[in-house]
């Protein structure tokens, strides 16, 4: 579904990606993890088009995502809930979900979505910024959710959410999994991340360095302790 080939990148002089392989298969769940900095954001970004590459390819199910401006590439199947989650705080929640498509939700998108998230049906007339973090985050996700991916790309999604809304989005990502989405999440919490994805990518210094089934990482949790500094 997902391949990215020996993909590079830099800010200015800085190099931040150095030849990154990582792919995601039809239906997977994968963790990118790593230390802060690592450049975990950069691949996302350079997946969405927002971070030009200076070499390497992006293909996802045959096409060629370099080749495409970064306003086509979510039509090609893709969604991305960003670190800060992108909401627009003045607009309602119904009217952040309506971004994403052409005109009103139809009942059974509304349904599609509402279902999943009951608390944005009762808040849909609500301001997405009066929402807590949680809520926000959740919108975030919804708002993907109503172009039906293929592939949904998760940057922090439980950061600064408290722990009784945590369980909640790790839940709902499972379940939107299950259902036949691919995730490609990036997740400080290594616990949190172990319980969504069956694969651990782990990458240090622009590069990856470790790859493993979520089930042996378990089994030898002297792993995230060498490369995240750790105790699971």
């Amino acid at each position: 579904m997902l391949e990215i080939h020996q993909v590079c990148a830099k800010y200015g002089k800085l190099k931040t990606l150095q030849g990154v392989d990582l792919s995601v298969g039809d239906g997977e769940a994968v963790a990118l993890l790593g230390r802060n900095g690592v450049g975990k954001t950069t691949t996302l970004r350079a997946i969405m088009g927002l971070m030009p590459c200076a070499q390497g390819t992006i293909h996802f199910n045959g096409v060629d995502l370099n080749a495409l401006p970064a306003h086509k590439i979510p039509g090609q199947g893709i969604g991305y809930v960003p670190q800060g989650r992108g909401l627009f705080s003045s607009l309602t929640v119904y009217e952040n979900l309506c971004i994403a498509i052409t005109g009103d939700l139809d009942l059974d998108l509304k349904d599609y979505v509402y279902s999943r998230f009951p608390r944005l049906a009762e808040r849909a007339r609500q301001a997405a910024g009066t929402l807590s973090g949680g809520e926000q985050q959740m919108l975030a996700i919804a708002r993907c959710l109503v172009m039906k991916p293929k592939l949904l790309i998760l940057d922090e999604p439980t950061e600064g959410i408290m722990p009784s809304l945590v369980a909640d989005i790790r839940a709902e990502i499972r379940r939107i999994n299950e259902s036949g989405v691919s995730i490609l999440l990036v997740e400080q919490n290594v616990k949190t991340a172990l319980r969504i994805c069956s694969r651990v990518v782990i990458m240090e210094k622009g590069v990856i360095v470790h790859e493993n089934s979520s089930e042996e990482i378990r089994r030898k949790p002297e792993i995230i302790h060498r490369y995240l500094g750790l105790a699971l």
